[in-house]
């Protein structure tokens, strides 16, 4: 043991000298206290170096792959009617090209039971057809015999202005008669009152003066009997004039009847021509429910899987019945981002995309770097929100790339995408993911404003 109590040898303004003693010796020792120091020293340089490399900013999301255009994505196949499953002529995993029977179903509703359901129509048709002819030949007569009547009370009529023309010129000679009467009346008066006087003066005999007076009693009959002539003349003018009235509300009354009828002849006759179209309708509706007994295939394809596979089993319309994935298709990654990172990302930006099942070296700061990703293109961004409170992204092969995406490729197998954007030192992602602040907004913006000035000229 080390005698400690004797410190008579030890002056008080000496260091006491440890390398002597054996055990600081093996606890302390120079060499690897200077390589430890060096190794420190180097990794802090080495960290500070790297805090000023630079690094890309990231927008890291998980997607799945499907196809560029919704035609060429899987797909079920329905019935627009209700049925049966009848027969199947396809196994799963079978290629189909389209217009390829699949399957074949039968009828459930009790209406379309009928096997000559559609000659039945026919006959239908056919008897309602021949039913609206003879309507339009009934009208085409009704038609005629209007134009005959009218063209009759026109004679009538036509004969009966001639009567009242008669008349009116009857009336007009009839007058005349009896003025130039009155003036032989008036005449015979002085021949009779001159004849009178010599009588009584006795210069003319009796016989002159009764012939005279005989004369004057023979003109009076006369103007009585052409006034009673005017009186015959005046009354046929007003029974003409009352035989144009009659004709006319007679014929007025036939023409009203003939045209009441013709209408209501038409109308019967269209309502027949819609149960016609009806029928018509109706049968083109049984013609194309019939072709609906057949499911066929829409495109090329491969049938993945029977949703409904038993036979005699009944399904309602609309119902799922086959999924069919298209034999032709343009790949595609479905990706969603966050909404913060929405302003970030513009249609024409470059993604690098890590499919599952093909192992990769991932650099999210270092695009360059990284190994087996494979580049991608926006072509769509979603412009409302989807149910898991993200915002859709499809994409597609970049062509500037130099890889091509796999071959086996299978749509509906997961992606992992990383959508690149500023480079900025390590130090300064570093304190932004520290703080929680979002990529850097401005330069993007910078982008966005230099590519808009590039279109614009």
């Amino acid at each position: 043991m080390l005698n400690l109590n004797n410190r008579d040898d030890i002056d008080d303004g000496e260091k006491v000298n440890f390398s002597k003693f054996t055990a600081y010796s093996s606890i302390v020792k120079k060499q690897t206290h200077s390589l430890l120091s060096r190794i420190l020293l180097g990794v802090s340089i080495f960290l500070l170096i790297v805090l000023f490399l630079p690094w890309t900013q990231t927008i890291e999301s998980k997607g799945y792959v499907t196809t560029l255009s919704p035609d060429q994505r899987p797909q079920t196949l329905q019935s627009p009617i209700p049925g049966q499953i009848e027969k199947w002529f396809v196994q799963e995993g079978d290629f189909v090209k389209k217009g390829d029977t699949i399957l074949q179903i039968n009828e459930v509703k009790n209406e379309y039971f009928d096997p000559l359901l559609i000659e039945r129509t026919d006959s239908q048709i056919n008897s309602k057809t021949s039913s609206a002819e003879s309507y339009a030949d009934k009208v085409k007569a009704l038609q005629n015999q209007l134009k005959a009547t009218r063209q009759e009370r026109a004679l009538k009529l036509e004969q009966t202005r001639n009567k009242r023309k008669q008349a009116e010129l009857k009336i007009k000679s009839d007058s005349i008669a009896l003025e130039a009467e009155r003036v032989n009346l008036s005449i015979a008066e002085k021949q009779y009152n001159r004849i009178e006087e010599l009588y009584e003066e006795g210069l003319k005999s009796r016989l002159d003066f009764e012939q005279k007076q005989s004369k004057l009693q023979e003109t009076q009959a006369k103007v009585i009997e052409y006034e009673n002539n005017l009186l015959s003349s005046k009354n046929e003018l007003l029974n003409a004039v009352m035989e144009i009235n009659r004709i006319q509300a007679e014929y007025e009354n036939k023409i009203s009847k003939i045209q009441s009828e013709i209408s209501s002849t038409l109308s019967t006759q269209f309502d027949t021509e819609a149960q016609v179209s009806k029928l018509q309708s109706t049968r083109s509706n049984y013609e194309v429910r019939k072709g609906l007994y057949y499911v066929r295939a829409p495109q090329d394809g491969y049938i993945n899987k029977a949703i409904i596979s038993g036979i005699g089993e009944t399904f309602k319309e609309g119902q799922k019945l086959v999924n069919i994935m298209p034999a032709n298709f343009n790949i595609a990654v479905e990706t969603y981002i966050r909404p913060i990172d929405l302003p970030l990302i513009n249609k024409g930006d470059h993604v690098q995309i890590q499919f599952d099942g093909w192992p990769a070296i991932v650099f999210s700061g270092w695009p360059n770097a990284s190994y087996g990703t494979y580049g991608g293109k926006v072509v769509a961004i979603e412009n409302f929100i989807s149910d898991n409170g993200k915002y859709r992204i499809l994409l597609k092969p970049d062509p500037k790339h130099d890889k091509d995406w796999p071959e086996a490729l299978r749509v509906g197998s997961g992606a992992r995408t990383l959508a690149l954007l500023d480079d900025v030192p390590v130090w300064y992602e570093i304190w932004r993911k520290l703080n929680s602040f979002p990529p850097n907004y401005y330069q993007q913006k910078e982008k966005s404003s230099e590519e808009s000035k590039k279109n614009n000229s």
